[in-house]
Parts: C-alpha cells; sequence; structure tokens
C-alpha cells in the first residue's frame, strides 16, 4: 500500500484543516478511506457510538496538488485506516502559515500517516514540522462495514436556520435536559424543544426553506400531511458536537425528520458533502 498527497494552496490547507476541525468536534475516532478520486471520513452506525453515524466526502482535487495511492490490490484499489482525529488537528495546527502540506502513509515502529508542514523562514532554507500519527490498518474482510449509508426515508424535509443562531440557542437549552426534541413540517415550521417535570422551554422558526427535488430523487413521504410536524427526540450533546464543529462555511445544511426515528443532516458545500444522523433516545 501507498499514499501520499501535497498541497501549495494555502486556502485548500487552510479548508482542508477546517474540514478535519469540524469532523474532531464531531466524534474521537472514524475511518479513513482512500481511493484514487477521493477521501472519506467515516463512522458508522455501531451501538458503542450511540447509534450515530457521519460520512464525510471530499474529492481530492478540490484539496491537493498531488495525491497517488495504490491499494491493497488492483482490484481493490482502497485504503481503509482507522485514526484519531484530534491528533491530525494537533499535526494541522502549524499549517496556518504553511508554504505546503504534505501526508504519507509510512512505516515506523507502527503503521503512521506522516504530516510534513513546510514553513515560511527568513532563511534560505525552509523549516519543516513533521508528525507522525500512529494509525490502525482496517483488513479487507471488514470493509462492508464502512460502506455509504442509505439516504434514510424521511417525512419532512427542510433547510435549517443559521448554525450560530442555533448553537447559541442550543447551549441554553442544554442547561435545561439532557434530550432536545425536533418538530418539523413540510411548510417550513421548525421547533425546537426541552421538557423536564419543571421546565418547557421552547423556539420556533417559520418560513425555512424546503429543498426542491427531481421527479427521480428522493423526496419527503408524500403520505404525510404537509402541515403535520414530524418530530424526534434525540441527545442534545450530539446536536451541539454537530453544531460547535461548522467551521466549513456550507451554502446550506438540510435537516431530514424521519419521524419517532432519527434526524438525519446534510452538509451542502463545493469541495465537500458531509451527512450526520442521530437517532431517537427513548423515554
Amino acid at each position: 500500500m501507498k499514499f501520499r498527497a501535497k498541497s501549495t494552496n494555502i486556502e485548500n490547507i487552510h479548508q482542508f484543516t477546517n474540514v478535519i476541525n469540524t469532523i474532531h468536534k464531531i466524534l474521537k475516532k472514524c475511518t479513513l478511506r482512500l481511493t484514487p478520486e477521493k477521501m472519506f471520513f467515516i463512522l458508522p452506525n455501531q451501538i458503542t457510538n450511540g447509534g450515530v453515524s457521519m460520512w464525510c466526502e471530499l474529492k481530492q482535487e478540490n484539496f491537493f496538488d498531488l495525491y497517488q495511492m495504490d491499494g491493497i490490490s488492483e482490484e481493490h484499489n482502497e485504503i481503509y485506516l482507522e485514526i484519531v482525529a484530534e491528533n491530525i488537528c494537533r499535526a494541522l495546527k502549524s499549517s496556518q502559515n504553511a508554504k505546503s502540506l504534505k501526508i504519507k502513509l509510512t512505516k515506523k515502529q507502527v503503521p503512521c500517516l506522516t504530516f510534513e508542514v513546510e514553513l515560511p523562514s527568513l532563511l534560505s532554507s525552509s523549516r519543516v514540522v513533521t508528525h507522525d500519527i500512529p494509525v490502525h490498518v482496517i483488513p479487507r474482510r471488514l470493509w462492508g462495514d464502512y460502506q455509504e449509508p442509505e439516504m434514510p426515508d424521511f417525512h419532512v424535509c427542510l433547510c435549517m436556520p443559521p448554525l450560530a443562531k442555533l448553537k447559541n440557542i442550543t447551549e441554553r437549552l442544554k442547561n435545561l435536559s439532557t434530550y432536545l426534541t425536533i418538530s418539523a413540517n413540510q411548510k417550513g415550521d421548525m421547533t425546537l424543544k426541552v421538557e423536564t417535570e419543571l421546565v418547557t422551554a421552547k423556539t420556533s422558526f417559520q418560513g425555512l426553506e424546503i429543498p426542491e427535488f427531481d421527479e427521480d430523487s428522493q423526496a419527503p413521504s408524500k403520505l404525510w400531511p404537509e402541515d403535520e410536524f414530524a418530530s424526534a427526540r434525540i441527545d442534545i450533546r450530539k446536536f451541539s458536537q454537530f453544531l460547535s464543529g461548522q467551521q466549513i462555511n456550507p451554502y446550506k445544511v438540510i435537516c431530514n425528520v424521519i419521524h419517532d426515528s432519527a434526524i438525519h443532516f446534510f452538509i451542502v458545500h463545493d469541495n465537500l458533502s458531509l451527512q450526520y444522523l442521530i437517532p431517537v433516545v427513548r423515554c
């Protein structure tokens, strides 16, 4: 297996750093899947994750000038690595003013992703900061656990309000309860509510954008009445982590409500796509 990538565009380096910071806010460990065209950061739907799952997909050409890889074989030309997102964040901290960023799969005492950050220098020679991040290579027999999730059959789909506003509201509601109920309908109405024995607090939004759907694409259930609210009660900490991590400035965030089952978020951005699913918490 071989992998190496290089970027000399400071904007692309910043964008890649923002993606990693976003992922780090959402989760601790994830799987990095490398293919000839794309990079994926994956958290599969597992009980150990509380049922939360994430799928982030990047086109390598949007971030790197050089991108070369050889998978485990010609037939299976991919690489799957288990990584700790925080370690990559630390490696990229010095990249704010970087001249270039190199990433390589290397073999030290254990397999590593090696990050080389070239920094400007007053001297003729450049300074290079190197970070070796241990990774675990996932064997071929387990790859089936890390495939793209199917888009869930949802009842309501609408665009989220500004995330900064939602973050402020959620931080206040988080002091009142561990659980948050998100409700929405196809008229563009959404409510966030926490409820305890002592207090009920609710924030409402109206006139939110309803995404357009092609006839061939998946659309909300036509059996669900337009003005009826679909609801899901979720862990407010998971929702707060999702909001806190948004450093990639998406054009919009689409919220799909699967009634009494889950909330599915889909981030719309030119250079990447990110899906995040939070299951309901039963009473």
